[in-house]
């Protein structure tokens, strides 16, 4: 009987010994959607090297990354936020002591073959061809997703750019049906031919193959230069309750992690982050699928940086 007892106890010490193990190795990072494709690289590469290592990948609206945190109280090691601002904002000081901005992206306008009047289609008549009746779109939710208050954003931008009085009225109005939780959301929209044209980043259409209609630097928020004039306009979204709301003014595109306080396995969190950073890790990856590199980053309230990722600091 003592020698049953005993090979228990060491099947069960070995058992929770190498639970305990597991958990250490395992990092859960949620993303935002446009991120899924370099991420699962970098993911894959990174696996490579650190063998014994688990990444869960879990996407989503940035927005609601961020609400996973703070209202749902969900553990998470890593989160890629598209807008460093939904971590600034939602979760410093609170749930995050930092952010680390590492790329930045285009709006575009995607299509298919299919879509109508996509022979015609350019950067100057996008905005009649979107306004008929027989032609529909989609964009993001702009409570959940940053590429869905930066869609608005655009229209407002697009209404100056084009002098069309009521353009974002009109536009923001049309083909709710259409809005999902996030832009990957529409990808299938777009392939089933459910809609026409899908309001999305550059990085994403180039890394699905898309069409896609360029828009001009005053639109799409990708030039640093026109920080100023992007500026002059604003949305509002939904803030933490129901009477309240977040107020987010247009900027040039900026993409950021943080590790937040209740990061299961920080030390893991910093090994793969410092890796994303890397010339020979994440940045290669980030801008062969589409996106420009901000590393390294400048960035004089980020908050309380750790020591891992001061080499990436100008």
């Amino acid at each position: 009987m003592r020698s049953w007892i005993a090979l228990f106890a060491v099947i069960y010490l070995l058992t929770g010994c190498s639970n305990s193990h597991n958990s250490r190795k395992t990092l859960t990072v949620f993303h935002a959607g446009s991120l899924s494709m370099p991420l699962k690289a970098a993911v894959d590469s990174f696996m490579k090297f650190n063998p014994e290592a688990t990444i869960n990948l879990e996407a989503a609206g940035s927005v609601e990354c961020a609400r996973k945190i703070t209202d749902l109280n969900r553990p998470c090691d890593l989160f890629f936020s598209a807008d460093y601002k939904v971590i600034n904002s939602l979760l410093v000081t609170e749930h995050a002591d930092f952010f680390i901005p590492f790329a930045t992206n285009r709006m575009v306008i995607a299509y298919s073959s299919k879509s109508k009047y996509a022979d015609i289609i350019d950067s100057l008549n996008w905005p009649t061809i979107l306004l008929r009746t027989d032609v529909a779109y989609g964009r993001s939710d702009p409570n959940s997703d940053p590429c869905g208050y930066r869609t608005l954003i655009l229209f407002q931008l697009a209404e100056k750019h084009y002098r069309l009085d009521s353009l974002a009225e009109s536009l923001e109005g049309k083909d709710m049906q259409f809005i999902r939780p996030k832009e990957m959301d529409l990808l299938a929209l777009l392939e089933t031919s459910a809609i026409d044209y899908l309001f999305i980043y550059e990085s994403v259409v180039k890394q699905h193959k898309l069409n896609y209609i360029p828009l001009p630097d005053s639109i799409n928020l990708g030039s640093f230069s026109l920080a100023q004039h992007y500026g002059s306009v604003q949305v509002k979204i939904r803030g933490n309750s129901p009477n309240d709301s977040i107020t987010i003014a247009g900027e040039p595109i900026v993409y950021a992690f943080t590790i937040p306080k209740n990061a299961p396995n920080p030390q893991l969190a910093r090994k793969f982050a410092t890796y994303f950073l890397s010339d020979t890790g994440g940045m290669t990856l980030i801008t062969k699928m589409g996106q420009q590199s901000l590393i390294p980053f400048s960035c004089t309230s980020c908050g309380t940086v750790p020591d891992d990722f001061k080499e990436f600091i100008r």
